[in-house]
């Protein structure tokens, strides 16, 4: 195994991380009005910088900047980057799971992503509940719902959602935490209609249920400020976060 004394080094370069945390002071700023809008205190929002598409250098960046909340969407990316900071000895910050999860690929993130967003199915949430309780574990995870009805997206149907609440708050081996749900791309009124039906839905499977259920994770790069606006307490910043490409203006 490697050692942190023959393991690559992750330190990034000092102007990528100046950029980062410039960029990240300008995302709370934006997060900040979002919330007074609101009338929301901003650190009941927490920002997850979504790692997706880049290495565990600029993950190293964005933790040098303060993000304290990581995401992935493949597992096999989420283990990479954690492998990679242990090798080199740096302490790993919170990692999420938020991408389409595939029952053969549950066993990767057991134990290593603090919280798995993307439970499409119920399914695929009694195959984490089974393979939880093999291990001994309770996982947090969010209902992910398709609120938006879209096509491309996946997840509950806010009514196989209703329906299949209350046995999914009985499984075992997984702890609800709350509802993950995206936005139809380039429409902010069909974001906003998405994000305050999530919200309506949530409080909805809260009296079903008897859950606290205190997750709402809504918004990305683009559309993030509508969710803050609309409830979100989690949103998942990727662009915005890690690419100077990104436009601000």
């Amino acid at each position: 195994m490697s050692s942190s004394e023959d393991a690559p080094s992750l330190e990034p370069d000092g102007p990528y991380v100046s950029f980062v945390r410039q960029r990240r002071s300008a995302i709370l700023e934006r997060l900040g009005d979002a919330c007074a809008r609101a009338g929301r205190d901003a650190a009941s929002v927490t920002l997850a910088a979504v790692s997706k598409t880049v290495g565990p250098v600029e993950a190293v960046a964005a933790m040098r900047a303060g993000y304290e909340v990581f995401a992935e969407n493949r597992p096999q990316e989420l283990v990479r980057k954690l492998d990679a900071l242990a090798a080199a000895g740096i302490e790993a910050p919170r990692f999420d799971m938020i991408g389409n999860l595939q029952k053969n690929k549950i066993n990767q993130v057991l134990g290593r992503a603090s919280l798995i967003q993307s439970i499409s199915s119920a399914t695929l949430a009694q195959a984490v509940s089974k393979r939880a309780e093999r291990e001994g574990l309770r996982v947090p995870v969010l209902l992910e719902c398709n609120v938006s009805g879209e096509q491309s997206k996946g997840g509950f149907s806010p009514d196989e959602l209703r329906e299949a609440a209350e046995g999914l708050a009985a499984l075992p081996g997984i702890r609800i935490e709350g509802v993950m749900s995206m936005a139809p791309a380039h429409d902010s009124a069909e974001a906003r209609r998405t994000f305050s039906g999530a919200r309506e839905l949530a409080e909805e499977l809260r009296g079903r249920t008897g859950l606290a259920l205190p997750v709402l994770s809504c918004g990305m790069s683009d559309d993030f400020e509508i969710a803050v606006e609309e409830g979100s307490t989690l949103v998942r910043l990727g662009r915005i976060v890690f690419s100077a490409d990104y436009d601000l203006s």
